[in-house]
């Protein structure tokens, strides 16, 4: 706790090895992981997004990649996808990827583990109320830690955790 308090601070530079991949889709994928910046604070990071309109905003605070949209109704998008974040992950070798989703936080999330044997922490989007997104379903069993945003859930299944609401 007080080593992570003095990293904040500035005391404390961050593990050389780590790396951390941001990746959300655009819209409030991407907000809520913004959200959520004061765990990164002084740590190396980089994004993995959807869409032009966020690579302003985003690369403030790291270099962004925009990878384009996916999901399961457009299979050729997905496989475009895909070898765009293989490209990213190569490249950038993150050790960690922390991701809201959806289909871009989940393709990383598997990258990083398989490729860099790295830790994945997901947070599903406080919108999944009742059961888990299918992103989050998948990333799931590979997941080091695993958020909800609603306690229900956290009662439904295992190996999740429920410590509130990001937005």
């Amino acid at each position: 706790m007080k080593a992570n308090r003095e990293l904040r601070n500035g005391n404390v530079k961050p593990p050389r090895h780590v790396k951390i991949c941001l990746a959300a889709s655009a819209g409030g994928h991407a907000s809520q992981l913004r959200a959520l910046a004061a765990a990164w604070e002084g740590y190396p990071i980089f994004w993995t997004t959807t869409t032009e309109v966020l690579r302003r905003e985003l690369e403030k605070t790291g270099k962004t990649y925009v990878v384009g949209e996916s999901n399961r109704n457009h299979p050729f998008r997905i496989i475009s996808v895909l070898l765009k974040c293989i490209r990213i992950i190569l490249r950038e070798r993150p050790t960690i990827v922390i991701s809201t989703g959806a289909s871009v936080g989940c393709i990383m999330c598997f990258l990083c583990k398989f490729l860099c044997r790295g830790k994945i922490i997901w947070m599903d989007s406080i919108t999944n109320v009742h059961t888990l997104s299918l992103s989050g379903r998948l990333v799931r069993p590979i997941s080091n830690l695993f958020f909800v945003q609603w306690p229900e859930l956290e009662e439904k299944y295992k190996k999740v955790q429920y410590l509130g609401t990001v937005l």
